[in-house]
């Protein structure tokens, strides 16, 4: 009796013939896939008070708008992941990671960056703060520092509370723990944070 695993002369013989078949075939270079182009979209931003009409692919983030296409590199790609607060800017006047915000989120709106605070002749009073208190150490993090204690101030100032604040029935007051749990979003690998502090209360008028 035959085995059930014993071929046929003929199997043997078709499968030969196959093979030879296939390695006699010329050979076809796989072809790329195509792949569509990137959506874009017309948006426009007003940015430190100039008006910037852009063509951008929908991916675009706010950050990479304003450094790759308005060519303003003040605000920093630090971690990319909205964690070390490098990328902050301010949008009508409130202040956001840029790095997790879609620029065309931002039609019509006004962008505030570290270079739309003050100029080199004409400092800011927080830029001015942090370079007399020591504030800007190595400087990678210091515009989303500086861009993150205006708008602290100004949160304290307009009643905004926090985490830290014991009566929130009561207006919050720029005291040391204050603006540090405000400011805990952006981190400074040099260690600053006590000469900002400083930089914040001496704007602010009061001892850190």
């Amino acid at each position: 009796m035959m085995s059930e695993i014993e071929m046929s002369r003929r199997g043997v013989l078709a499968g030969s013939a196959a093979t030879a078949a296939l390695v006699a075939a010329p050979n076809v270079e796989a072809q790329p896939a195509k792949t569509a182009a990137p959506a874009t979209m017309p948006v426009s931003l007003t940015v430190n008070g100039k008006r910037q009409d852009l063509t951008l692919d929908t991916r675009t983030t706010l950050l990479d708008a304003l450094r790759e296409h308005v060519k303003l590199n003040g605000t920093k790609k630090g971690c990319d992941h909205g964690q070390c607060g490098a990328c902050t800017v301010l949008v009508n006047g409130t202040r956001i990671n840029s790095c997790l915000s879609l620029a065309v989120q931002h039609q019509g709106d006004a962008i505030t960056t570290i270079e739309g605070l003050g100029t080199p002749d004409k400092l800011h009073p927080m830029q001015a703060a942090f370079v007399k208190h020591d504030g800007y150490q190595c400087g990678y993090c210091t515009p989303g520092q500086i861009c993150s204690a205006v708008a602290v101030l100004a949160e304290i100032k307009a009643g905004v509370p926090s985490h830290v604040q014991a009566d929130l029935t009561t207006k919050p007051q720029v005291t040391n723990i204050e603006m540090r749990e405000r400011m805990s979003g952006n981190i400074c690998r040099c260690g600053a944070y006590s000469n900002i502090a400083e930089a914040m209360a001496d704007v602010a008028g009061s001892k850190a």
